[in-house]
């Protein structure tokens, strides 16, 4: 069975090492995903749509 606190703290650790420690939403993310609830494509769908920002269209 998987340990979801501990594989967080793995990543957290690891990110943290270069300078980009884990926030409490990438924490909550994570466990989502590890636990079943939110599948990794629908998560990475997720973070695809909040992060792309719209453009505007050509003007010819």
């Amino acid at each position: 069975m998987l340990n979801p606190d501990k594989i967080i703290a793995e990543v957290n650790g690891t990110m943290a090492m270069e300078g980009m420690p884990l926030t409490q939403r990438d924490k909550d993310r994570l466990r989502e995903c590890i636990t079943g609830e939110t599948s990794y494509d629908e998560m990475i769908k997720r973070l695809i749509q909040k992060h792309t920002v719209p453009t505007a269209p050509i003007k010819r």
